[in-house]
């Protein structure tokens, strides 16, 4: 079967970076069933063959109006898949999307009329945040990383920057590699247009936002990035539950070391 991801490598190098993730994800257990998300703008690989191809769908409505992304492609997971079968075959449980010119509607174009993850709204609410702010961000992952929703389930880890002090404390690559910290929102219905809402406040501050007892929400330039940032978060959780089982708490680096590696890496402050 002929795929849109044939003679185009960059596109296809995009699509399998999703696959690979998907993988690491399935991998770690973060994945459950047909658990997380992933959506990436693939605009720029888009050639004119492609933005001549007819839809295979029938228009769906996105549910909000979002101005900047008119006439923009997205690879979304499909709604229900599983991303252990994504890993192997990524254009069988996910697709390719055109938003149309009312920036309220979508088509699917390739290579199968998968529908989209079903927080589709919520992904692409975020993503035309980043180009009304100039952010370069391209991908955005959802998944629920175990040592870090358990971690959500302590009060004390979901007031502003305790948890991600803990966490660039526990081995110095955490800051190196998660500067901005985790963002924590409180505990709001999975898919609601409030949690799309509070995520897109939060990356204000943050790359990387929790979602009380649910899952973490990471963005960055490509999706292998975003998630490097919940990995090298996740170590530094199962640094701190390890110490914990072996009945002492952890010291962390200190405040002097931890101003120390931002001045080294030139991180923010």
């Amino acid at each position: 079967m002929k795929s849109i991801l044939d003679n185009r490598p960059a596109l296809a190098a995009e699509v399998n970076k999703v696959a690979e993730v998907a993988g690491y994800l399935w991998q770690k257990g973060w994945a459950e069933r047909n658990g997380g998300n992933i959506t990436v703008n693939i605009t720029e690989h888009v050639d004119e063959e492609i933005k001549a191809l007819p839809a295979i769908s029938e228009v769906k409505q996105i549910g909000v109006t979002l101005p900047n992304l008119k006439g923009c492609y997205f690879y979304c997971k499909g709604t229900n898949k599983r991303m252990r079968d994504l890993a192997r075959w990524p254009m069988q449980n996910g697709s390719i999307i055109r938003i149309l010119d009312d920036c309220a509607s979508y088509v699917i174009i390739a290579d199968e009329p998968v529908m989209p993850t079903s927080e589709l709204p919520s992904h692409l609410s975020v993503h035309n945040w980043f180009i009304e702010t100039g952010k370069p961000y391209k991908a955005s992952v959802h998944t629920h990383p175990i040592e870090l929703v358990a971690m959500t389930h302590c009060k004390k880890f979901l007031e502003k920057d305790v948890a991600t002090n803990l966490l660039w404390s526990m081995i110095p690559e955490t800051k190196a590699f998660c500067p901005r910290g985790l963002g924590i929102i409180p505990y709001t219905l999975p898919g609601s247009n409030e949690l799309a809402e509070a995520t897109i406040r939060e990356l204000g501050d943050y790359d990387v936002v929790m979602w009380e007892k649910h899952g973490v929400f990471a963005v960055d330039t490509d999706v292998m990035a975003a998630f490097d940032q919940i990995d090298v978060l996740n170590k530094s959780a199962l640094i701190y539950i390890a110490s914990k089982n072996m009945g002492f708490e952890p010291d962390g680096m200190s405040q002097e070391q931890m101003r120390e590696m931002s001045v080294a890496f030139n991180l923010p402050k």
